[in-house]
């Protein structure tokens, strides 16, 4: 184990606790080279309640990514309700470079403590790079891939339009746009590329601009009322 993002809520009764149980358990048999950083992510974003651990587990996981321990705000002097002396622990006070060992991954661990007692202690290892390639666009030959657009006018429709006709190259995935624009809220005045390459959608996008007609667009409008 090479960190510990603990629950540390700053409290003069459960932190010596939490600490004093790291010292026991991680904190021994561990050479006074390789201690084990203690850190907590409260001391930059408050305590965060229900949503505490999961805080918790996503900066370790971006730690892993980056290679790189976080320092823990407001914790230049260890507090002295704990005998830091009876196990290899260090507070996180300046930012440490975290790479793999050589016979292991990247290990941490979680803890997150709820005021019922419902505690929780999560490792989590980090997977080397093996040089995976990046998920290639696919989808059946001839699929429709419509571009939802939608606007409260048919003014505020065609400048949205024309927008997006300006960031359309060769390059542009087309299942991406398809899926920004229909996860966005939907308003009344509404238009549809049903289909095309991103040339002919980009073609599609100007006419819909300029208030024209375009055999791969269809427009029009819904009553909000019938939502």
């Amino acid at each position: 184990m090479d960190a510990v993002e603990a629950h540390g809520t700053g409290t003069r009764l459960g932190d010596p606790i939490e600490a004093q149980a790291l010292l026991a358990t991680y904190g021994q048999t561990r050479d006074t080279d390789r201690p084990l950083w203690l850190g907590s992510v409260k001391s930059n974003i408050g305590h965060t309640q229900a949503a505490a651990g999961v805080a918790g587990i996503i900066k370790m996981v971006m730690a892993m990514h980056h290679g790189t321990l976080p320092p823990t705000l407001h914790a230049d002097q260890p507090t002295t309700e704990v005998d830091w002396t009876t196990g290899a622990v260090q507070l996180l006070t300046q930012e440490q470079r975290w790479l793999d060992a050589e016979s292991r991954p990247r290990r941490a661990a979680v803890s997150s403590f709820g005021i019922s007692g419902t505690n929780a202690h999560t490792i989590i290892e980090h997977v080397p790079d093996r040089g995976l390639r990046e998920p290639t666009e696919t989808h059946p030959p001839g699929a429709a891939i419509p571009w939802l657009l939608s606007a409260r006018n048919t003014a505020a429709l065609r400048a949205q339009a024309g927008r997006l006709a300006e960031h359309i190259t060769a390059e542009t995935s087309t299942l991406e746009v398809a899926h920004a624009l229909a996860t966005r809220t939907h308003h009344e005045e509404r238009a549809v590329i049903t289909h095309g390459t991103p040339e002919e959608r980009h073609q599609a996008l100007t006419h819909l601009a300029r208030g024209t007609t375009h055999p791969h667009t269809i427009t029009g409008h819904t009553n909000p009322d019938n939502h």
